[in-house]
């Protein structure tokens, strides 16, 4: 396996105790943080390949330590350095001025939270910076949401196979972009497969590639993804989905690094970095008889769980908001906007699709709005509405929705990935929506 450059450690050194949302939020952006007891700290430790922000906390450093402190900051100069204040105090005492004199930036907390946080993306050097990272596009700042940044700060860096979990519109291929792209292999390939969307007799061909004549229409060799993403990532979408077959082949390229092509014996080496996701039980599987333990315990080496949007608080109308930006920057409609309704509406739901149910709620919505304020029906969060109001409802939706589909093909001359790309979806997803509503795309092309 070749080597792998190391990735910077962000650590924020804390004079004193944070509290756990502010511990918590660091995280979600990429930073460690190492509490420091104010009157030991002559006993801190610096590593020079780590990026460091020294924060005094003022809020409970006692008095006795204050000398303790400034002594340390004369020692480490070169440390940028940041002040937490308590609220409330009109004027610091005497006694703080020179450690405050030594921090050029100062936060109110934990009123001030946000804006250390942005503070410390911002004042990252170019190489570093991890403010515009995929991770950050992962959209909400409820509990369970930040864990999970917070998680894919402290796996993403590491040469490891990741399982992601969660249910169904999660955001599973979402967060393997984000392992990728805040990973050293960033700059390679990163290659993605749904295993449930290939058919069980080219499973092998797809993932290991083939030789010419290896089987009927074998007319010239394939490389399969594997040998596609070499010094890369590979994204194996619902892995519980692989033949036993190929089961036993991936566990190869776990264990050895190396693949064989269909009708060849010859292994061939390969550097990648496996993610997997499912939506499925695995353990489950394993007892089955459907998933080959030793492989399970392969890719379960690091997991990433993916909350349900029901288990994101306050996420759900952060979202809302978001994904309506987003289709008015592409699209002209008169929605700019929920309703009070609407809101209360949203937060009641269960989001049984989660966040891809939502994204596509509120597309649909934005395009069937009569007014500038989004309501339930047009959310179709309306349980009491008639069933024949319903069936009519959805007819249009149907309709609108096939026409968005022909206009997207229709602009980028018929080619999938270009069109996936564009409505933000997945290559099978469009594949899916074609066969939903009958185009043809050998006909149209």
């Amino acid at each position: 396996m070749a080597a792998v450059s190391e990735i910077q450690s962000r650590c924020v050194i804390w004079f004193g105790h944070p509290l756990a949302a502010e511990r918590a939020a660091l995280a979600a952006a990429g930073w460690q943080v190492r509490s420091v007891d104010p009157l030991n700290a002559q006993a801190v430790g610096l590593r020079a390949r780590d990026q460091l922000v020294g924060m005094i906390d003022l809020r409970q450093i006692p008095a006795a330590a204050l000398v303790s402190v400034q002594a340390w900051i004369q020692q480490h100069d070169h440390l940028p350095l940041l002040a937490a204040l308590p609220g409330g105090i009109a004027s610091p005492p005497p006694s703080w001025q020179p450690l405050l004199d030594a921090c050029p930036h100062r936060y109110v907390m934990p009123q001030d939270l946000a804006g250390l946080v942005d503070h410390l993306q911002r004042d990252q050097p170019d190489t570093t910076r991890v403010a515009d990272s995929p991770a950050q596009r992962l959209i909400g700042d409820s509990p369970a949401l930040l864990a999970t940044r917070a998680a894919l700060f402290k796996f993403a860096p590491v040469d490891l196979p990741v399982l992601v979990t969660g249910e169904t519109g999660t955001g599973k291929e979402l967060a393997a972009h984000a392992l990728h792209a805040m990973s050293a292999r960033a700059a390679h390939p990163f290659m993605a497969v749904n295993c449930g969307a290939i058919p069980a007799n080219l499973v092998q061909s797809e993932l290991f590639g083939h030789e010419r004549g290896a089987f009927t229409g074998a007319a010239q060799r394939r490389l399969g993804l594997f040998e596609s993403a070499n010094g890369g990532t590979v994204f194996l979408d619902e892995v519980g989905d692989l033949p036993l077959d190929a089961q036993t082949s991936l566990l190869r390229v776990l264990q050895e690094g190396t693949i064989e092509r269909v009708g060849s014996s010859q292994p061939l080496r390969v550097d990648v970095r496996v993610l997997a996701a499912t939506h499925v039980d695995l353990e489950q599987a394993v007892a089955q008889g459907r998933f080959r333990r030793d492989l399970f315990y392969r890719l379960n080496v690091l997991r990433l769980a993916m909350p349900a949007l029901r288990e994101r608080s306050g996420d759900v109308l952060v979202l809302a908001e978001h994904f309506l930006r987003q289709f008015r920057a592409r699209h002209q409609g008169r929605a700019r906007g929920f309703s009070s309704c609407a809101r209360q509406a949203m937060q009641r739901f269960d989001w049984p699709g989660n966040v891809r149910e939502l994204l596509n709620r509120v597309q649909r919505a934005a395009i069937v709005a009569d007014g500038e304020l989004i309501e339930p029906a047009d959310l179709d969060l309306v349980a009491t509405l008639p069933a024949a109001a319903r069936a009519l409802l959805q007819d249009a939706r149907e309709q609108v929705e096939r026409e968005l589909l022909l206009q997207a093909l229709r602009e980028h001359e018929f080619n999938v990935s270009a069109c996936a790309r564009h409505m933000q979806v997945s290559r099978v997803t469009v594949y899916r929506l074609c066969r939903k509503h009958q185009v043809e795309l050998p006909a149209l092309r």
